[in-house]
C-alpha cells in the first residue's frame, strides 16, 4: 500500500509508470519480425476468379499484408493464410512461393514452410509465416487480422 502512495503522491513516477503500460500494452505482436499491415478480405472460393482454391491442397496469391498473401486450402472447411514476407529477412527481396504444396520456401533464404501452419521446416528462419486469421462459411472464406 505505501508503495502504490508513493508512486501516486510522485507525478514523476506517475507519469514513468503511464508510460511504461502504454508502450508494452499497446502493440501488436511486435516480436515477429514481418510488420503488421491490416487485412480484412472475403472472397468466393467456388468463384471461376479462385479456382485455384476449389480443392484440397489448393492455393493462390493474392495482394495484401506485408509482400503479398498465400491462401492454401488444408481440408474441404479448413483455410490457411499466410504473409509471403519472409520472416527470415523480410526487409529483403526474399518472397515466400509455393513449390511443392504443402511447402512454401523463400526465394533467396531457401528457408522452407509449412503451409498448414507456417511452422518453418528447413533454413535459417527460427520464426514461422506471419498467420492471417481465416473463417469459413460456404462458399465464403474471410481472411483477416482484425
Amino acid at each position: 500500500m505505501n508503495l502504490f502512495l508513493k508512486f501516486y503522491r510522485s507525478p514523476a513516477l506517475s507519469v514513468i509508470l503511464i508510460i511504461c503500460i502504454a508502450t508494452t500494452s499497446c502493440t501488436k505482436d511486435d516480436r515477429h519480425p514481418v510488420p503488421y499491415y491490416p487485412v480484412d478480405f472475403i472472397i468466393n472460393v467456388e468463384s471461376t476468379q479462385h479456382i485455384e482454391l476449389n480443392s484440397i491442397g489448393g492455393w493462390a496469391y493474392y495482394t495484401g499484408g506485408f509482400k503479398g498473401i498465400i491462401i492454401y486450402r488444408a481440408q474441404e472447411d479448413e483455410f490457411t493464410a499466410f504473409d509471403r514476407a519472409c520472416p527470415y529477412h523480410p526487409y529483403s527481396n526474399c518472397r515466400i512461393i509455393v513449390e511443392n504444396p504443402p511447402l512454401a520456401k523463400g526465394t533467396e533464404c531457401e528457408s522452407v514452410f509449412l503451409l498448414i501452419d507456417g511452422s518453418p521446416v528447413s533454413g535459417p528462419s527460427k520464426h514461422p509465416l506471419r498467420a492471417y486469421r481465416t473463417s469459413f462459411s460456404y462458399p465464403y472464406l474471410h481472411v483477416t487480422n482484425f
